[in-house]
């Protein structure tokens, strides 16, 4: 995990080098009103609430997820096996893989209330990459964000907590079912999880 902390550093130095100060600074100050603005609706569903209201749950969920570009986290998971499945088979993986996502994402509605710290933002008109701090229960945790840029639009496409990639956990997983028992069988595996979260 190191090793691709490395190689994503070397990768962002290589794309943002040739980009001119003031079109950096824009792009970033333009992560930092995302980033911000979701952290404050976040925090403004939860208010002092111990416990949400299903319609709480559900607008909570929607502010968490909708900023998650899920298909270029799907992409990733699958790796080299994203291209093997049609295109209907793509979309409704997505689809799947997104509601797992968005039905874990309220496991622990304490991380949300956490004091968020934002360190070094690099962007160009595209990609980016932010450095933030976190504190949980008195411990502070390194958590950074790879975001992608479609139009005017933001989305978060990794998050990366103590150099521990979402995206490559997913990956390490699903590819490893699919080299082992085909799409077919991850895509079972999927259904079946989603199903009983449902239940």
């Amino acid at each position: 995990m190191i090793r691709s902390a490395f190689l994503l550093f070397i990768l962002f130095g290589i794309l943002f080098e040739s980009q001119s100060p003031v079109q950096a600074q824009d792009r970033s100050a333009e992560v930092l009103r995302f980033l911000e603005h979701r952290d404050r609706e976040i925090k403004d569903v939860l208010g002092g609430r111990e416990t949400l209201t299903d319609e709480q749950r559900e607008q909570l969920k929607r502010v968490i997820n909708d900023g998650i570009d899920f298909t270029a986290m799907g992409r990733t998971a699958l790796g080299p096996f994203w291209t093997d499945p049609a295109p209907a088979q793509r979309e409704e993986f997505v689809d799947v893989f997104s509601r797992i996502v968005r039905n874990q994402s309220l496991s622990d509605l304490d991380v949300y209330r956490s004091v968020v710290t934002y360190g070094n933002i690099t962007a160009n008109d595209t990609l980016a990459y932010v450095t933030t701090t976190t504190v949980y229960k008195d411990i502070p945790t390194k958590v950074e964000y790879v975001l992608g840029r479609t139009g005017q639009q933001w989305k978060v496409r990794d998050i990366i907590l103590d150099d521990v990639s979402t995206s490559e956990g997913y990956a390490r997983s699903f590819q490893s079912v699919v080299r082992k028992r085909g799409f077919d069988s991850l895509m079972n595996s999927l259904r079946k999880k989603l199903d009983r979260m449902r239940s």
